[in-house]
């Protein structure tokens, strides 16, 4: 894998934690507000969407005005010119 297809790959397990999110809001938000702190809310957000630390962090710095429909569809589209750059599309 070269460095532009691994860079590719990284930037999409980002957009579609940032989707999975935006779908499961309610979720996402209660695991943020029954956390003690911002550690916490990352590991537990990380353990709802199933991703990692960077992922975590990804969804809690996403700012609550990003989350209408409009922007929803454009990190999914984001998400799927992404996926058509990679070989196996996935």
């Amino acid at each position: 894998m070269d460095e532009d297809e691994r860079q590719t790959r990284e930037q999409l397990m980002v957009v579609d934690a940032l989707v999975q999110a935006m779908d499961r809001r309610d979720e996402v938000f209660q695991m943020i507000e029954d956390s003690e702190d911002g550690d916490e809310a990352i590991r537990r957000v990380g353990q709802l969407l199933g991703v990692g630390e960077l992922c975590s962090r990804a969804v809690l710095d996403l700012q609550a005005r990003r989350f209408t429909r409009d922007q929803r569809q454009a990190i999914a589209s984001h998400a799927e010119e992404l996926r058509s750059k990679l070989p196996d599309g996935r």
